[in-house]
């Protein structure tokens, strides 16, 4: 159980985040949008404002991206958002594939695109999408995967940028979230 908490305000909503130790040295916030409709249509909105209008297809990663991506694919209007999957599914055909690294998954995994999918990006302007951006590492590997598929990336968005991402001049974001020294 948490013991210390942040108060967090973004899109005009307040929500307090359980500090929690990732190792000795460093604490984040925990910061879950899965299963908070105010939150993902109020953050939706707002980045509705931000993204770049040339947008044609939001890509984002299995889990806590994607009811940001079906309720900003709402807000523009589109009828369709690819999710990169954390493991091949049977009814996946021929799908691709990029290893991953984020500071909240421990060790690597990988990011799967099925070929309907595939055949979404190709071509298109993609929007990158997640909750939150710290190291970039989950951004990177989503780059990756789009490019593999023939995208091109026009755009890297999250609710939150985290840590030293908050200085990053090729993101789009709507608030800061602190790290936090372990305790």
């Amino acid at each position: 159980m948490a013991k210390r908490f942040y108060d967090l305000t973004v899109a005009g909503c307040t929500r307090t985040l359980p500090i929690i130790n990732l190792n000795e040295t460093l604490a984040i916030a925990g910061f879950v949008m899965l299963g908070d409709v105010e939150l993902c249509e109020c953050c939706a909105r707002d980045l509705a404002k931000k993204i770049p209008q040339e947008t044609d297809i939001i890509m984002t990663a299995e889990t806590k991206g994607i009811p940001l991506a079906a309720a900003l694919a709402r807000q523009i209007g589109m009828p369709y958002y690819v999710t990169a999957r954390k493991s091949v599914k049977a009814y996946m055909e021929d799908p691709i594939w990029v290893e991953d690294e984020s500071i909240t998954t421990m060790g690597k995994q990988r990011l799967y695109l099925m070929n309907t999918d595939i055949e979404r990006i190709e071509g298109r302007n993609v929007l990158l999408l997640d909750d939150v951006i710290s190291t970039g590492g989950s951004m990177t590997a989503l780059r990756s995967l789009a490019e593999k598929a023939g995208g091109h990336v026009i755009g890297q968005a999250a609710v939150l940028a985290e840590g030293s991402a908050v200085k990053r001049e090729d993101i789009i974001f709507l608030a800061e979230l602190p790290l936090f020294a372990a305790e």
